[in-house]
């Protein structure tokens, strides 16, 4: 019997549905959650008032970004610079008190892996090629640059993921967009994800996953890919993916979180499989 193609991102997420249920949506596993200061604090405190554990506290890692000034946190003597906005404090402090008190790895303000969480996400081999990959930020979508299955979450969504460390989803369509040739000096993986929505409409991804095919998207570095993803939400879909090729296991491999021996090579083997089946 012949089975029927299948994209990308169905391969992701038929390897993550725990549970298909009757209405139609399904029970997903999720590999890697990101949490920052802003859209954590109303999760972790209804899991302290349930009395609730984080189900897997290694899969999850805290990064502080969003009111993280980009001014150096330590002056000429070494000390601390404290934040000067009083809101933004708050929330800073409440997520280096949370993610240690439930046994989350936290990246404070001062180490050296310290940037913006879709950054550290990949500097750090957290994110990975064919990972489901969420956190409360509309531009998760940016490790689908990896080949990953990565989108934007609700506060009571990252409560979900803590505690179960599933989500229930409807899956969603489809939409390939294809680009070949050579960009002209000057033309940036930016220009082109803006030329896409330009076509496409802001809404024109609703609804869908869009995957970037083609020998464009092929050249761009990692990096470039990343750009791209990150952007496609602008177009309206839910993510944005590009499949995972030797760019890609090269620019991943050696990381902190990255598999190692023999774990690398069976990932790199799963990882060549995704991609798109012809027809």
């Amino acid at each position: 019997m012949t089975t029927a193609p299948r994209t990308l991102y169905e391969k992701i997420w038929d390897a993550h549905v725990v549970e298909r249920r009757d209405d139609g949506t399904c029970l997903v596993y999720i590999d890697r959650h990101l949490v920052h200061e802003v859209t954590s604090p109303q999760a972790f405190e209804a899991l302290r008032v349930a009395g609730r554990p984080v189900r897997r506290p290694d899969l999850t890692l805290a990064v502080p970004d969003h009111n993280l000034p980009t001014t150096a946190r330590k002056d000429a003597q070494g000390n601390r610079v404290p934040i000067a906005d009083a809101e933004s404090a708050n929330q800073l402090q409440t997520l280096a008190k949370n993610a240690p008190e439930f046994g989350v790895r936290y990246i404070s303000e001062v180490d050296v892996e310290q940037g913006i969480v879709h950054v550290v996400g990949p500097e750090q081999g957290f994110s990975l090629p064919g990972a489901t990959i969420v956190c409360g930020d509309s531009h998760t979508s940016c490790h689908g640059g990896l080949g990953a299955l990565a989108f934007g979450i609700g506060t009571t969504e990252v409560e979900h993921v803590l505690a179960t460390q599933t989500l229930i989803l409807s899956q969603s369509k489809t939409f390939e967009v294809r680009v070949d040739g050579k960009l002209a000096p000057g033309v940036t993986p930016k220009d082109v994800v803006l030329h896409v929505i330009g076509v496409i409409g802001t809404a024109g991804g609703t609804g869908h996953v869009i995957e970037f095919c083609g020998s464009t998207f092929e050249d761009m570095s990692v990096e470039g890919r990343l750009t791209v993803c990150n952007m496609s939400i602008e177009g309206g879909a839910r993510a944005g993916l590009v499949a995972p090729d030797d760019k890609t296991f090269a620019y991943v491999k050696g990381r902190p979180y990255a598999p190692k021996g023999a774990d690398w090579d069976k990932a790199v083997a799963w990882w060549k499989s995704l991609a798109t089946d012809p027809g």
